[in-house]
Formats: C-alpha cells, structure tokens, sequence
C-alpha cells in the first residue's frame, strides 16, 4: 500500500511540475505554433514590379511617400529637443521638417500602435469600425497580467472576456470593409507600395496586399528581431523588468514575407533592410506615379543595433540607452538614404514625403526622458504618449521652412495624400480626416479612446477620464502644455461640458471586434523600471 502511495504521489508531482513548466512557459506558444505552420525561408531577393523605362510626358502627378516610425519619443528627434541622452542627433528627420511644413500640435490617433495606423490607413477614428485595441495573442495579454505591476498596482487579465466570440489572433485587423489610402490613390492611377510593418491584421484577407497595395515585404506582426539574437553584428539590450520584451524575445523571429509568401528572412539589420528595399522599390517605380508607406519597426523593442551605430555613441554610458540610440541614428541615416534617391532618380521635386511616429515613447523602455518636456508615454493620452512627429516635404508645392501650430494629426494624412493623388474619398461612411495642406482640419474637437480610459482636446482644453483611479484631470494646454496643474476641481462645468463631448461622440463609435483583455497601470513621470514610491501619478491602460 504504501508503494502505491509512493507512485501516486510521484505522478501528481510531476503532473504538478509538468503544468507549472507549461503555465510558466505558455507565453512562448505563439512563436512555436507560427514556426510550425509557417518555418521562416533563407533570404531570398525581393523582384519589385518594373514600371516604365521612360518618365511620361507633361507633368505628371507626385508621388507620395509615408515613413512611420515605431514609439519614437518626441525628445528622440533632435529638432525637438537634445535628442536621445542629449547626444543622439537626427539631422535628415530634422532635414524633412525645415525643408517643408513642421506641424508642431499633432497628435497620434491613439496612444498605441495598432488602432493609429488604422487611423492612417482609413482616415477614420479606429474606434469607428471597432478597432479600439492594439491587436495582440491572448497569450499576450495573459503575460501581461502575469508579469506587470508597479508598487501596489497590479494588472487585472480580464478571464471572463475570453470567449468564443474573440476573433483568433489573425483576424484582428481592419475590416476589409474598410477602404484603405492604399486603395484610394490605387483607384487614382497610383502604384502602391508598403514595406515594414503592418500589424492590422495577419489573415490573408488581412494583408497589404489584399488591402490596396500592389506589392507588399511586410513584417505583419507587432514587431520582429531586427537581427537573430545570436547574430555575430548584433548588440542586443533586453529588459528584465518588462514582460512585454520578455515576449517578444520568445516569439519574435528576424523575417519578413512578401505578397502573402511564406516568411523568409531579412537580409541584415531589418532597418537596414528596408531602406535598402525602399530605394530598389523607388528606382522600378521612377518613372510613374507610386504612393509608399514605409513603416520602420525601430526602435520598438527589441532593442538590437549593429555593431558599428553601436560603437559610434560610446559617450553613452547606459546600455540600453546607447543601444536605443544607435537604432535612431541608424533609422535616421538610412532616411537620409532614401531621400537621397529620390534625387538621384530626379523625383524628389514632385515627392510628398510625409513623415510621423505611430505613438509616444514607451514607458517600459526604462528611459526617463524620451517624451521631454511632456508627460506620459506610449499608452496614456498625456501628451506624452500623443505628440507625434508630424513633417511633409514636397519641394514643388510646400515652401521650406513652413511652421504650423494648428491642431491635427495623424487623422488628416489620409485625406491630405488622396488630395495631393487626386484620389475620391470614401463614399458611404464617416471620414474624419481633412487636407491639412489647404489649410488648417475645421473640427472641433479630437478624441481618443481605450476601453473606459478617455480624452478630448477642444481648442485649448484636454479632458482625460479614467476609471482605474476614477478621475478628470482637465489641462490648459495654453498655459500649461505639459499637463502639471489640473484644474478640474477649478472648473466643473468646463469638465461638465466636455465629458458630454467625449459621450456624444461614443455614441457614433462600435463595438469592439476583440475585447480589451488587460488592464495595466503606467506611471505617467517614470519609466516601469524606476523604483515605486507613495503618491506617484499613474493610470491603468486597457487593451
């Protein structure tokens, strides 16, 4: 009997073991499941489709380039500020807003990355067609809330919300109802083009190339290894507080695919690698119209640089900080490549190239000043993590040196490239976008939404609202454009006033396609990896 015992007991241990090997180990599934279904290709060479070996005759409409950065900081540029670490400069970024139109209060459609590049891709607010949260695995958001927490705060995984009514992970994306830029200037006449990222959605009714653009070198996830983590040219900075880069070091891999192809791999340092396929693209499409959006993934996480944009800031002494930085400066290099193309190619007169970044710099990066001089960061409606980078340069149309205050954002780049392609807006639906180079957006307000975290800008006014802690925080961004003194106790009725808008508004706003699984707390003044201490501000992000 007692043997028996002994037995029974040894296989619960190891079923014991064996289930907490799985529960501590279960983030990782995404990534085998993918290698499984879809084993990453050697490198093969990218054949872009050939346009006219002439330039046509008379004048001929511009062509149109979007360059989106990744969580860039509003400090990384250094027209803005000193830059990363007060060393880090970026002279060809900075070169596109002095030699066109800076717009200098525009805003991200959402302080995430996902529902904005909805917002760019639609001209319309995400939260329109459902797109309210950034599209992540489920076990994602379970490594989240398993991982994250600051002092007393922890993340809350919303369990009761996992369904069978969840779309799978692929089918979190733009409807295909949606009519995308790419689709609107492609009815114009244009050769579309998308290289980077994508993150709207993986199923092949999903892709680029089934949304409008004509050819696609696409990493369609949330991000991917710029390098192999063992490759011999990498210098790699992970980041042991954060689950988010814990994950994505299990689940990343260093690859692309093209028009939908099984995935294969990048050749070099993945920015490398896209402005390398950026000017091959521009040199076949020279001599017709082609609209591009190129969308770099740095200097999202994971933080990995080549060995010599490394070796370039030893001034830095932080790690991490020095490892970020070079991924800027190599971003803002190869920029600069690029647009050197197009003067070679002789286009760069009749090129609109617009250029922005999807959200504010991320808190859990473990850097202090990446959004200086405003507070918050990616995923907070604080300035912070709203400001982006807003800069088109179109030598035959805008005059350099051009500086606008006006309010936009990335809300107006849809509307202002159709007009520039000559391309018909959407019919049949709400388009909240407008040329902003006719003058300035006419809306009166701008809103952003994430489950029951909201905000409003009307005119000088910005209303936050949350629930994890319930509160208003009202700002005067004339007076106080970096969100220090709430004045909401001060002025009831001006919060009265705008907490209706933003409920007006959610009226016309749809359910979301997938349900926001997580909620976790961000301290709006300091990085996740700075110690917690009593009476720190934060909020509690959904998504």
């Amino acid at each position: 009997m007692a043997k028996k015992w002994v037995v029974l007991g040894t296989l619960t241990l190891a079923a014991v073991g064996a289930y907490w090997a799985y529960d501590a180990n279960k983030y990782r599934i995404p990534g085998i499941v993918q290698d499984w279904r879809d084993p990453v290709q050697p490198n093969r060479q990218v054949a872009w489709q050939q346009g006219p070996t002439a330039p046509p005759e008379g004048e001929r409409p511009p062509n149109i380039i979007l360059i989106v950065a990744d969580d860039l900081g509003y400090n990384d540029i250094s027209l803005n500020g000193g830059g990363v670490a007060g060393i880090v400069q970026t002279p060809n970024i900075d070169a596109l807003a002095r030699e066109g139109v800076h717009f200098t209060t525009a805003y991200a459609a959402n302080a995430t990355c996902s529902p904005s590049r909805a917002a760019m891709m639609t001209g319309r607010y995400p939260t329109r067609f459902g797109f309210e949260f950034t599209a992540v695995p489920i076990e994602f958001a379970e490594n989240l809330a398993h991982g994250e927490g600051v002092g007393p705060h922890r993340a809350i995984f919303h369990d009761e919300l996992v369904t069978p009514d969840i779309p799978p992970y692929p089918q979190m994306g733009v409807p295909a109802s949606e009519v995308t830029i790419a689709e609107a200037v492609k009815a114009a006449g244009y050769h579309t083009l998308h290289i980077g990222k994508w993150h709207l959605g993986e199923a092949p009714e999903l892709q680029p190339q089934r949304q409008g653009f004509d050819e696609s070198l696409a990493v369609l996830a949330g991000a991917a290894m710029f390098l192999p983590e063992d490759d011999s040219d990498a210098v790699n900075a992970k980041l042991p507080w954060d689950p988010i880069d814990r994950f994505l070091w299990a689940n990343l891999r260093h690859a692309v695919t093209f028009n939908g192809s099984q995935r294969f791999a990048a050749k070099g340092h993945m920015t490398d690698y896209f402005a390398d396929e950026a000017i091959r693209a521009i040199e076949a499409n020279r001599n017709r119209p082609f609209f591009l959006y190129l969308a770099f993934t740095a200097p999202h996480t994971p933080l990995q640089a080549t060995r010599a944009d490394y070796d370039r800031l030893a001034a830095i002494k932080d790690h991490k900080t020095r490892v970020y930085g070079a991924m800027i400066a190599q971003m803002d290099r190869r920029i600069g490549d690029v647009m050197a193309k197009l003067k070679e190619a002789g286009i760069d007169d009749n090129t609109l190239v617009i250029f922005t970044s999807d959200n504010g710099g991320a808190w859990y990066n473990g850097m202090p000043k990446l959004n200086a001089p405003f507070r918050g960061w990616k995923a907070t409606f604080f300035e912070g993590g709203l400001r982006a980078p807003l800069f088109m340069r179109w030598p035959a149309r805008i005059a350099p040196g051009t500086v606008r205050a006006d309010v936009t954002g990335h809300l107006d780049i849809f509307a202002t490239i159709a007009a520039a392609a000559g391309a018909a807006l959407p019919e049949g639906r709400t388009i909240d976008s407008e040329n902003i180079l006719a003058g300035p957006a006419r809306r009166p307000a701008m809103f952003w939404r994430s489950g029951d975290y909201r905000a409003v800008r009307a005119g000088d006014w910005k209303l936050q609202l949350t629930r994890r802690p319930e509160r208003a925080r009202l700002y005067n961004l004339a007076a106080d454009p970096t969100e220090r003194i709430d004045l909401s106790a001060r002025e009831p009725a001006r919060v009265a006033a705008l907490r209706a808008m933003i409920e007006a508004q959610n009226k016309d706003m749809a359910r979301p396609i997938w349900p926001g699984l997580v909620e976790g707390p961000v301290r709006i003044d300091v990085p996740l990896n700075a110690p917690w201490r009593d009476g720190q501000d934060y909020i509690y992000w959904t998504n």
